[in-house]
Parts: C-alpha cells; structure tokens; sequence
C-alpha cells in the first residue's frame, strides 16, 4: 500500500510538472538522458556527463558523450548503448506511465541500461527486476510515444 501510495504522488507529480513529456526519448532541452554519456555507463560502470563538442542525433534527440571513442561506439551501435526505455523510469513503464530519472540509479542487466524515478523507486524495482522489466516491455508500446 505505501508503494502504491508513493507511485501515485510520483504520477501525479510528473504530470503537474511539465515534465511529462511525448518523446520516445527522456530529455530536457533537446539533451538525451540529462547529458550522460549513454556508453559511460557501460564502459567505465558509472555516470559521466557528456561534452557537447562530441554530440550525436538519435531518436530525434541530440545525445552527448565524454570522448570520441565513445560517441563512435554509440554511432555503430546506439540499440546496444541506449537506455531502455528511451532513459525513463523502468518501474513507471511497468506501471503504464513516463517518469524523469536520475543518473544515480542506473542498472545494467543482462547488457542493458535502465533507470529510475530516484534512489527509493530503483529500491522498490529491485525487489523483483524481472516482473517489472516484463511489465514495463509489455507497457512501452502503448506509453511511448504518449504524454503519461
């Protein structure tokens, strides 16, 4: 009950936010996933913010990165690098809605890049990865390209 509790304030804030948003991709002024390096994550295991210098357009959303090696890396192969999701919340996909995230809660599984709300959602979603991974595949189609 208190988890549901908390979803609900989150839902309501996001919506009353503006940040809410209908791109497929999470971004604040045309910056993809708060201006980390989407290959960072993968490569050193930790955020880094990205350089404007070593820009890239995907999804119409433009994408920085810290070096030039990494921004290669994603340009060969962005599906492989790019966060599920489009960078949104994991476990608001999986409850049918688009949340903001934070750098800090990343989680690579199984080769793949996923965040959430903050620090107590990421804690929620851990207590079973797979279910909310499920339901959060089984949501995207249908949240996406949406404004929820």
């Amino acid at each position: 009950m208190k988890s549901m509790v908390f979803l609900i304030a989150i839902l309501i804030s996001v919506s009353t936010s503006g940040l809410a948003q209908s791109s497929e991709v999470f971004q604040k002024e045309g910056i993809a996933i708060n201006g980390y390096d989407a290959v960072a994550f993968f490569t050193e295991q930790k955020p880094s913010k990205g350089d404007k210098e070593f820009k890239h357009s995907y999804k119409n959303v433009d994408w920085l990165f810290s070096s030039l090696s990494n921004i290669e890396l994603f340009k060969a192969s962005p599906e492989k690098y790019a966060p599920q999701y489009g960078g949104y919340c994991v476990f608001g996909a999986a409850d049918g809605h688009k949340a903001p995230t934070q750098a800090d809660t990343s989680t690579i599984l199984n080769d793949k890049l996923y965040f959430n709300y903050n620090t107590k959602v990421k804690a929620m979603w851990n207590k079973d990865m797979q279910t909310n991974i499920e339901k959060a595949d089984n949501n995207w189609s249908k949240v996406k390209d949406s404004n929820k």
